[in-house]
C-alpha cells in the first residue's frame, strides 16, 4: 500500500497568501552551468521531475525589490503583456530577458568543490563541474541597499505546471472556481474548516471530534486505499519515541535540546542562501515563508517554477540545514537527475520496469535530514508512523489523548491528529490517511540494505528505488548528473548512518528478521 503512494501536494491550509516569495537577482548569487541547462525545462518536465514524496522540493530563492533593473530569472520570458498571480499582487509585472548571464567565481561566494558533476563509472569521486570565467570588474561596488520587495507578478508566458491529477465530484465541477478542474489527492482531502473545528475542539475540552468539510471530496473508495495502516515497525516507531523521552522528558524539551532556537526571517534567508551556494543551485528555486503549513517544508510546483516553503513556525537553528538537505539535496537533486534519464516519464517506467520511487523517496530525505546531528534521532518519523496506526484504530479525541504519552503542548497534537485524519468527514470514527507511515518504512528499508546501497548512484539515477539501482546503472545517463555534496564523502557519509542506527538503538539482526 505505502509502496504505490505518490505525494505531490504541500501540506498548506488555508488557500490564500500569507506570507511573500522572494528572489535573489543575478547579482546577488552565483549561477552554476546545472542552472542554465534549467531554463530549457518545460512545465512537462517539471511535473516529472517534482512527483515525489510530500516533502520535495527546490526553489529559485527570490528577492524582488524595488530597482530600477529588472530581475532575472530562467522560468521568465520576457513579453509585451502580462498577467499577475492568481495569489501575488502588482501594479507593474517584470519583464526580464530569458537568459540572464551565467555568473560565477570566487568573487560570487560560490564554491565549486561542494557541489559537482558526475559521469562515468560513479564508484569513485564525482568530477566536478567546469568552471566559467567572468569579465569585468568587481570594484568599488556599492552595497545593496535595504528597500522593501515587492510582491511577485507572475508573465502569463510562464506555463502551469499541473501535478498528478484527481478527479473532482460533481458538485465542485459546478463550482465556478473549480469547474473543469482536477485536483492532487492532497488538495482534495485538505478540510476547508479546520480553523472552526479546531476552536470547537479546544472549547469542548478536547472531547468533540471534528466534523471535517472538504471543499472538493474524494470518493469513499478512494480514500478507502488510503485507509491501511501497518504496524509492522510499530514495535521500533514506540521505542524510538520512549527513548526520546526517558532522555529529554518530552517532545517540547526534546524539541528544544536538539533543534535549538527558532529562527528569525533574516536568519532563515541566509542559511538558505549559504545552502544553495553550496550545492551551486542558486537561481533555481522559489522560495516561500508560511506559518501556516503542517509540514516543515515542501516542495512543489508553482506556476511552472519549483517552489520550496518554509515552515518559519518550525525553523530551528540546528535543524534548517537538515530540512534543506531533504528537500533540495534530496529530492530536488534526484529530481533533476531523473529529467535526464530514460525513465523520466511514466511510459518510460512502465518500459523498464520500475519499482514504486516511495519509500525510497521519502526513506532516504529522512535520512539525509538528521544526518550530522548531535543526536539523530528519528522523533518525527516514528510519531508519524505511531499517530497514523493509532488514527485506524480511534476517534480524533481518543487519538489526541494518546497522543499526550509524547506530545504535551495541544497545537502540535491537534496538528499530527489532522494529518492523520485528514479526508474523514467525521471523525469519530475509527480511520487514517497513511501516507505518513512512508517515512519510517523508507529509512528502515534504507538502513536494513546500507551495507549493499550505492547512494551516489541511487541519488545519480533520479526517482528510482534503491532495489532497481544494480539493474538500471548500465542504462543510465551520466553525463550532467548532480550530487549533493553531503554524500561525496561516502566514508563520513556511512559513519553518520551506523550513528542513526546506534542512537535509535537498531539493530542489523532485528532490521534482516523485519525485512
Amino acid at each position: 500500500m505505502l509502496e504505490s503512494i505518490k505525494v505531490t501536494e504541500r501540506l498548506h491550509w488555508p488557500e490564500l497568501e500569507l506570507s511573500k516569495k522572494y528572489l535573489l537577482s543575478p547579482t546577488d548569487r552565483p549561477v552554476s552551468l546545472s542552472q542554465v541547462g534549467l531554463q530549457k525545462l518545460s512545465s512537462t518536465v517539471l511535473k516529472d521531475i517534482f512527483t515525489t514524496g510530500t516533502s520535495s522540493y527546490n526553489v529559485l530563492l527570490q528577492t524582488e525589490e524595488e530597482r530600477k533593473s529588472p530581475k532575472h530569472s530562467p522560468y521568465k520570458k520576457a513579453q509585451k503583456s502580462g498577467r499577475c498571480s492568481s495569489t501575488t499582487y502588482s501594479k507593474d509585472c517584470h519583464r526580464p530577458p530569458l537568459n540572464p548571464p551565467p555568473l560565477a567565481g570566487p568573487e560570487w561566494g560560490g564554491d565549486p568543490k561542494l557541489s559537482g558533476s558526475l559521469s562515468g563509472n560513479l564508484s569513485g569521486s564525482p568530477r566536478l563541474g567546469h568552471s566559467i570565467t567572468v569579465t569585468g570588474s568587481t570594484m568599488g561596488l556599492a552595497p545593496r541597499p535595504r528597500v522593501r520587495p515587492r510582491k511577485l507578478c507572475l508573465s502569463s508566458s510562464v506555463p502551469r505546471t499541473r501535478l498528478p491529477l484527481l478527479a473532482t465530484s460533481s458538485s465542485a465541477a459546478r463550482d465556478g472556481e473549480n469547474s473543469g478542474r482536477k485536483l492532487c489527492i492532497l488538495t482534495a482531502i485538505k478540510p476547508c474548516n479546520v480553523d472552526k473545528e479546531k476552536a470547537k475542539f479546544f472549547k469542548s475540552d478536547f472531547t468533540y471530534n471534528p466534523q471535517f468539510e472538504y471543499s472538493n471530496p474524494v470518493s469513499s473508495l478512494v480514500l478507502a486505499r488510503h485507509n491501511n495502516a501497518s504496524d509492522k515497525f510499530l514495535t521500533q516507531a514506540v521505542r524510538i519515541l520512549e527513548l526520546a523521552v526517558q532522555k529529554y522528558g518530552n517532545y517540547e524539551k526534546f524539541e528544544q535540546a536538539t533543534g535549538g532556537s527558532l529562527l528569525t526571517k533574516s536568519r532563515i534567508w541566509y542559511h538558505v542562501k549559504k545552502y544553495m551556494e553550496k550545492e551551486g543551485c542558486m537561481g533555481e528555486i522559489v522560495v516561500h515563508l508560511t506559518d501556516d503549513l503542517l509540514s516543515r517544508a515542501s516542495m512543489t510546483v508553482v506556476n511552472g517554477r519549483p517552489t520550496l516553503t518554509i515552515n518559519i513556525s518550525m525553523a530551528r537553528e540546528h535543524w534548517l540545514e537538515g530540512m534543506l538537505r531533504h528537500e533540495i539535496g534530496t529530492h530536488y537533486f534526484r529530481g533533476i537527475n531523473n529529467n535526464q534519464q530514460p525513465w523520466c516519464s511514466g511510459a518510460g517506467r512502465k518500459k523498464h520496469g520500475l519499482r514504486p520511487l516511495n519509500p525510497t523517496e521519502e526513506g532516504l530525505a529522512s535520512i539525509h535530514s538528521v544526518l550530522f546531528r548531535k543526536d539523530p534521532t528519528l522523533w518525527r518519523a516514528a510519531l508519524l508512523y505511531y499517530t497514523v496506526y493509532q488514527a485506524s484504530r480511534m476517534s480524533f479525541a481518543q487519538l489526541f489523548q494518546s497522543l499526550r504519552r509524547f506530545v504535551k503542548d495541544p497545537n502540535t497534537r491537534w496538528d499530527y491528529c489532522v494529518r492523520a485524519k485528514r479526508g474523514q468527514t467525521d471523525t469519530s470514527q475509527p480511520g487514517c490517511f497513511s501516507k505518513d507511515q512512508v517515512y519510517l518504512d523508507g529509512i528502515l528499508k534504507i538502513l536494513r540494505h546500507r551495507e549493499n546501497i550505492d547512494f551516489l548512484l541511487l541519488t545519480a539515477l533520479g526517482k528510482v528505488s534503491f532495489e532497481d539501482v544494480d539493474r538500471l546503472a548500465g542504462l543510465a545517463s551520466m553525463e550532467h548528473v548532480r550530487i549533493p555534496h553531503f554524500l561525496q564523502d561516502q566514508a563520513r557519509y556511512r559513519e553518520q548512518l551506523d550513528k542513526i542506527m546506534e542512537v535509535n538503538q537498531l539493530t542489523d539482526e532485528e532490521l534482516q528478521a523485519l525485512i
